[in-house]
């Protein structure tokens, strides 16, 4: 190989050596700051997103007020129809670990009317766009003193209606 092929080549692999630095430190600032890209080129899926329209903050309000009304009513058919009727269904209950609408359905067979029932304080309903809500609450029985109940649950709106995909309910001493 020639002394100028020799150079050519060295020229070859120093602008290359240069085009990987920069293709590296492009990658880095997308990893690191993905917030100055988005400022600069908005997402419109982000945008796009309402939080708490009124109408669709009504319509989950309805759906777990039957759902509540029916956990002190025991009242099976409905607790079970309002879970995802799927295998990604979750509930982490009480002192269980459910995976899936069918050991969800199974648990709730032995569901009874609760005496006395419990009472909800701090609901907190939260949507995001139309058809995603977050609903979370506080729980009070009188024959549990000095304990609260917490319940949090995912809801998602399917061409059926209002779904619970997951949940999670708890119960921890009253807080001083």
């Amino acid at each position: 190989m020639s002394e100028k092929e020799d150079q050519g080549r060295d020229k070859l692999l120093d602008q290359w050596g240069d085009i990987m630095k920069t293709s590296w430190l492009a990658a880095l600032i997308i990893v690191a700051c993905p917030e100055a890209l988005s400022a600069q080129q908005p997402n419109p899926s982000r945008a796009a997103i309402t939080v708490d329209e009124p109408d669709v903050v009504a319509e989950v309000k309805a759906a777990y007020d039957r759902y509540n009304d029916a956990v002190n009513s025991g009242n099976i058919a409905v607790l079970n129809s309002t879970f995802r009727d799927d295998s990604r269904t979750i509930r982490y209950g009480q002192a269980e670990n459910l995976y899936g609408y069918k050991e969800i359905a199974g648990f709730r067979a032995a569901a009874r009317p609760l005496d006395p029932p419990r009472t909800l304080s701090k609901t907190v309903i939260t949507t995001y766009g139309r058809d995603f809500a977050v609903a979370s609450t506080l729980t009070y029985r009188a024959n549990q003193p000095g304990k609260v109940g917490r319940q949090m649950q995912t809801w998602v709106r399917f061409p059926e209606g209002w779904h619970v995909v997951a949940a999670h309910v708890s119960t921890i001493d009253q807080p001083k």
